[in-house]
């Protein structure tokens, strides 16, 4: 069974930074997408990035401000998300998932992912990062 939990959120001033981690397991070759997404209050669920879980591949949502940085600790199981210089805008609850398939889009020579939320099926229970100014 697909396990994912969040942890890492919490409060920080505008221009701080967070490490997110995602704690997985029970991946399988249909599930080999990890994805981080955010949903801030009153607003629809965003992708921000994609892991393949089996190669470490990791893809950005195309438009992404590039202040967000996703790794893998295949060691630990984990996926991380390094969010520096963060805004009062970034506050949202943030939540990793699982996916069989993502879109990749090629533009310019590099591959972005689209992460589309109702095409993942597994979901942790998310961790509030909140961004004060």
């Amino acid at each position: 069974q697909v396990q994912l939990v969040e942890s890492g959120g919490g409060s920080v001033q505008a221009g701080g930074s967070l490490r997110l981690s995602c704690a997985v397991s029970g991946v399988t070759a249909s599930t080999k997408y990890i994805g981080w997404f955010r949903q801030a209050a009153g607003k629809e669920r965003e992708g921000v990035g994609c892991l393949t879980n089996d190669n470490g591949s990791i893809y950005y949502v195309k438009f992404w401000k590039g202040r967000f940085t996703i790794s893998q600790d295949s060691a630990k199981n984990t996926v991380y998300l390094q969010m520096n210089d963060l805004k009062a805008e970034d506050t949202a609850m943030y939540y990793c998932a699982a996916s069989g398939s993502v879109t990749l889009i090629s533009d310019g020579g590099r591959l972005y992912c689209d992460p589309i939320p109702r095409n993942f099926g597994y979901w942790g229970q998310g961790t509030q990062v909140t961004v004060s100014s």
